[in-house]
Order: structure tokens, then C-alpha cells, then sequence
């Protein structure tokens, strides 16, 4: 069955980017970044004639997606070290076999990832859409705080590492250290975060205008922070500046109880702002991953059994239903994993075209819920 665009509402879009990009997009061939402080806006990629049916939009802006989206943290059978061969091999294995979207972050092998991804795309930059992150947390230090100076050089290293002179989705991997979290709710005594979230939104934007980035988002944040940021996006006297695009988080079926913040707070706000969604570790984190099978008494255990029970009535893998039942939430554009070998990789593809039953999504999500409940009461 043809997969269709995850809304169609980007066409209304009073904030719509497709005019602006036409003239200040990025280039598409794969170029070594001249001196980045002072490049040119290059012209976008040009417009396609025709579009495979599987793609499907990201949110409001203009880029067409595999629901599939791979991961480039590699941490068991690749190396995260830029040349690795075996890595660049499995990255243009994706793109042969119709996967178009690619995540990567300078903090994945101190921007090895993003070296291997550079490498791995070279000649047929074109064809693909890169996300790729910023971290707050340098190796070895303490938490920074985002500033623009800091945002931009380190958006240029990356496209440097990158081999490219756009990223299509430029994110924050994290709050920074002023920037509530989950471990953190409350901000340092005397900081103001409205502020600090526009000062974000006119640093990613003035990243949109100079050509380097397309688009931008955040991962890994607070639901108010978000509504800050969409709200920002939304005021009249920012009319005509790129605005919040995406969003990239935890969600999987065994994601306890980040499964309900996402639903419950993240899901009205991606609907409010139209935004993308990479839904990472569809496997949650490789404990669903056929062969690692959870200890006796684990609360895994029903879950896993349910998963499999849906597998096997509908003749598909367990990994496949898995990524079939993230997506088969509206609210998510691509489910992000990190398959690193070929078959690994395309069976989770394969899961971006299964449709799960209405009454296995019943049983499914009656698994979920007997998982979080015994989550929270082994935490106490």
C-alpha cells in the first residue's frame, strides 16, 4: 500500500519556506566547504519532477522523507570512526534501496558519525536529507550554554566533517546548561528561558538566511520549551524568519514513561505546530532485538510475547512490528534506528509499509500499558 504524506497542511502554511528557499537554499553537490564565516547562500536542489510514493513530508517544510530514518550512532558491528569503508558501504546500501533520510550529531565519535555519513553519501548528495545535531555537552567538560557564536561554529565544523555546505535539519541534541530538562525542570535561579529560546530561534534562523542549514529543531526537550519555541515561530514581528521545524525523541513501545510525555504533551504540540518527527530507537534501545531475550520475570517479558504473537499471525518479523507500531502513530514523520548490517536495515524498512491491524494495535497497546505499570511499580 502507497504510504501517504503525513499532512498536507504545509501547503496552507502562511510560514511556508518553499519561496525562501528558492532563493537562499543550498547547493547539491557534494562541495568542500569554502571559509564558512562568510559563504554565499547557494541555490537549493532543484525541484524534483517526479516523487517516489513512499516519501512523505516533514512537517511544514519542504523536505520529503523515507518514514525509515538511519541512524548513524553506530556502537556494535560499525566503527565510529570516519573511515570506516564497511560504514560508508551500508550507507549507500540505504539510499539504494529507497531510504533518503540520515541522522548524525557532532557527539557520535566526536564527529566521526558525521565524518562516515559525509563520506558514505559523497556523489549523490542530492538524493538525501541529513539531520545532524549540536551538542551541549563537549567531551571531557562541563554543560555549555548555546550561544550564537557557539551554534554557528559548531554548525560549520559539522558541515565541514559533512564534506557539504547545507544541512538540511540542524538540531539541538540536548538542552544546554541553562535550558530545563527531565533531570533538570526547574532553570538556574535568575535565568530567563523565554529569552534564551529566542535567542535560539534568531540564531537558527540567521543559520537558514546565511544557506548553511535548511531547517531546524530540537531533541531531547521539555514540552514547555517547545511551546516556547513554536510560539515564538508564530508571533507577527517574526514573520518571514524560519521557524521551530522538528522535533527528534524517544518513542517506542517499551519507552514507559516517556511513552505518555509524548503522547500527552509532545503529540498536541507537533500537531500545533505542524512540526516533524524522528521517533529514535524503535527497539527500544536493542532490547527488543530478536536473540536478546529479556531475563526471567522481566517486565519485558509480556510485551516481547505480544510482539511476537502480532509477528507471526501477520508473517513479518518482530522488528518490523515494532517500527510499524510507531508509525502507525499520525504524530510521527520516521522512526530513527540503527541497523548496521544490510538485513538488519532493511527489515526495519520493511516496517515502514506494514500496517498493523486495528485489533493488534488493541493488544499491542494493552501490553504497552501492562509494562508501564509494572516499570513504575519496580521504581517504586
Amino acid at each position: 500500500m502507497p504510504l501517504r504524506p503525513l499532512s498536507s497542511r504545509a501547503a496552507d502554511s502562511p510560514t511556508d519556506r518553499r519561496t525562501f528557499l528558492k532563493t537562499c537554499g543550498a547547493a547539491a553537490g557534494s562541495v568542500v566547504l569554502a571559509p564558512l564565516s562568510g559563504c554565499q547562500q547557494a541555490p537549493p536542489p532543484p525541484e524534483p519532477t517526479s516523487r517516489p510514493s513512499h516519501l512523505v513530508q516533514f512537517g511544514h517544510t519542504d523536505l520529503w522523507v523515507s518514514r525509515h530514518c538511519q541512524g548513524t550512532a553506530f556502537r556494535r558491528h560499525l566503527s565510529r570512526e570516519g573511515g570506516d569503508v564497511e560504514a560508508h558501504k551500508l550507507i549507500r546500501h540505504c539510499i539504494d534501496i529507497g531510504i533518503n533520510f540520515f541522522d548524525s550529531a557532532e557527539g557520535y565519535g566526536m564527529g566521526g558519525s558525521e565524518t562516515a555519513l559525509g563520506h558514505g553519501v559523497a556523489g549523490r548528495r542530492n538524493e538525501v536529507v541529513i539531520a545532524t545535531k549540536g551538542s551541549p555537552h563537549p567531551a571531557g567538560e562541563k554543560p555549555l550554554v548555546f550561544t550564537k557564536e557557539i551554534l554557528t561554529r559548531k554548525c560549520e565544523a559539522s558541515l565541514k566533517r559533512l564534506n557539504t555546505d547545507y544541512i538540511d535539519i540542524y538540531l539541538l541534541h540536548a538542552p544546554d546548561a541553562i535550558t530545563p530538562s527531565s533531570q533538570r525542570p526547574e532553570p538556574p535561579a535568575g535565568t530567563a528561558t523565554l529569552e534564551h529560546m529566542e535567542m535560539i530561534a534568531d540564531t537558527m534562523d540567521s543559520l537558514v538566511q546565511s544557506g548553511k542549514i535548511r531547517y531546524w529543531g530540537v531533541s531531547s526537550h521539555l514540552a514547555k520549551q517547545v511551546d516556547e519555541l513554536i510560539e515564538i515561530g508564530m508571533r507577527p514581528d517574526r514573520s518571514g524568519k524560519s521557524r521551530l521545524a522538528g522535533l527528534q525523541d524517544y518513542y517506542n513501545i517499551v519507552s514507559g514513561a516517556r511513552r505518555d510525555f509524548m503522547t500527552e504533551e509532545l503529540f498536541p504540540l507537533i500537531r500545533k505546530g505542524n512540526l516533524g518527527l524522528m521517533a529514535f530507537s524503535p527497539l527500544g534501545e536493542g532490547r527488543l532485538v530478536p536473540g536478546r531475550e529479556p531475563e526471567e520475570g522481566s517486565p519485558l517479558t509480556g510485551v516481547i510475547q505480544e510482539l511476537d504473537r502480532v509477528a507471526e499471525e501477520l508473517e513479518v518479523s518482530r522488528p518490523q512490528v515494532c517500527v510499524a507500531w510507531v508509525l502507525s502513530h499520525p504524530e510521527v514523520t520516521s522512526a530513527l534506528s540503527g541497523g548496521e548490517k544490510p538485513e538488519h536495515v532493511e527489515d526495519n524498512f520493511k516496517g515502514t509499509t506494514l500496517t498493523l491491524p486495528k485489533e493488534a494495535l488493541t493488544r499491542l497497546k494493552a501490553a504497552s500499558d501492562t509494562y508501564n505499570k509494572l516499570m513504575a511499580k519496580a521504581e517504586g
